[in-house]
């Protein structure tokens, strides 16, 4: 089994946290979302990102409002809706609860190893 394809199946299911997490914390343009995933060492493509901030604002957790740019064309900043803060809530407390299962049999392994 590759690693590397593992890795990336883990970071795609909690993007959707991320970028709601980010997007939370400040209106942003898509270039700055990856700037900020990518110094975290979450490493995304555009054509990861796109289609996933299309979808958050198709079922209502994002809007988005245009804004000139003084150096090219205007630029699509995203914000979170209020639909948006409740979801991010959700997917916090659900990766605290798996962060806790996971943490939990990982420590289960090292305890059995133990006997």
């Amino acid at each position: 089994m590759n690693i590397e394809n593992t890795n990336a199946q883990m970071r795609k299911g909690v993007l959707e946290l991320c970028i709601l997490s980010i997007i939370s914390r400040k209106e942003a343009y898509a270039s700055d979302i990856l700037e900020i995933l990518k110094s975290q060492q979450m490493i995304v493509v555009e054509g990861t990102l796109y289609p996933l901030l299309t979808r958050l604002k198709n079922d209502g957790y994002l809007e988005y409002y245009w804004e000139e740019s003084k150096s090219g064309p205007p630029r699509k900043y995203y914000k979170i809706t209020v639909l948006g803060e409740r979801f991010l809530k959700e997917l916090v407390s659900s990766w605290h609860e798996m962060q806790q299962i996971v943490t939990a049999l990982i420590g289960e392994k090292d305890q059995d190893n133990n006997l």
